[in-house]
């Protein structure tokens, strides 16, 4: 097994994505990245992370007030996703999806290195290098207070498969701003929305969730999975831009009583899902040129 010299997953990673870290069980050695696998915990984590809304104590929003160490923050109106000299593949939204937000801003992270678009009315909350372990530590909040996603990097990478589950896929799209430069033979990085296990089951336990976020594993062709893995090599080592999907957090139309994984493929149709998606997808290297360490106020 190949390892990269990193920190472990923090404590307060998703859920799902906490399952993508410690249950990942091999798919072999599939071809593209190297061997990624979840042998990254943190001291006292367990598969039961905290619920989606939960954040590191201490943390802030950043937005409107400099401070020392703070991440980057500015309005944009240009298409999310593309950074300066690179191009992205047009989005395909879900069938019958709701449009997304109108008015965006752009962060970027307290170490320079990474950007994305997010909805006006979300907060950043980022404690600016005050993470336990080491790395970006930033979490998304919409207006009601409630986490979209949680982007974490020096997140430790290796490659393992387990019992593989019944798969499904949602919604997905390659990211070529994230590939590593000179790299040719590893997989592109995708957004995906995926889940495993049960369709019948009511609500998500092992080995029953759905998750969005990004990967480098290749594209499943067959009924049948290994358990998820949503992390993405990222210097030095990797990182995650994601969350579980949970239908207390995340506003999802249709009857209540519907089976967690069909509420899943609702949520993809919701305008907040958009959201979502475009947020994730404009995850890409941060401009040269692009200040980070104080806070700016929102282009007029």
């Amino acid at each position: 097994m190949r390892r990269r010299p990193a920190a472990s997953v923090p404590p307060l990673v998703p859920a799902a994505l906490m399952f993508a870290a410690l249950l990942l069980a091999g798919c072999g050695s599939p071809a593209g990245p190297p061997a990624t696998s979840g042998a990254a915990t943190a001291p006292g984590a367990t598969s039961g992370a905290p619920a989606p809304g939960t954040t590191q104590p201490g943390t802030q929003g950043t937005q409107g007030a400099a401070s020392p160490g703070a991440a980057s923050e500015t309005e944009t109106e240009s298409t999310p996703g593309t950074a300066p000299g690179t191009t992205t593949p047009a989005t395909s939204p879900p069938s019958g999806a709701a449009p997304s937000s109108s008015a965006w801003k752009t962060f970027t992270t307290s170490d320079g290195t990474l950007s994305f678009d997010y909805p006006a009315a979300w907060v950043i909350r980022d404690p600016a290098g005050e993470a336990p372990l080491g790395g970006e530590f930033v979490d998304v909040v919409n207006a009601a207070g409630k986490q979209m996603a949680a982007l974490r990097t020096n997140v430790v990478t290796g490659a393992e498969c387990g019992d593989q589950q019944p798969y499904m896929l949602i919604d997905s799209e390659p990211m070529q701003a994230l590939a590593e430069p000179g790299a040719a033979d590893q997989n592109v990085p995708r957004y995906v929305f995926e889940g495993r296990g049960d369709v019948t089951a009511a609500k998500a336990s092992p080995p029953t969730y759905a998750s969005y976020g990004i990967t480098m594993m290749p594209e499943v062709t067959e009924p049948v999975s290994c358990p998820m893995f949503q992390l993405f090599l990222w210097p030095p080592s990797g990182a995650l831009f994601g969350q579980t999907y949970d239908p207390a957090n995340n506003t999802t139309p249709g009857d209540p009583g519907l089976p967690y994984l069909e509420k899943a493929k609702l949520y993809a149709t919701t305008a907040e899902y958009q959201d979502v998606r475009r947020m994730i997808t404009s995850l890409r290297p941060a401009a040269k040129d692009a200040t980070s360490g104080a806070a700016t106020e929102p282009a007029k």
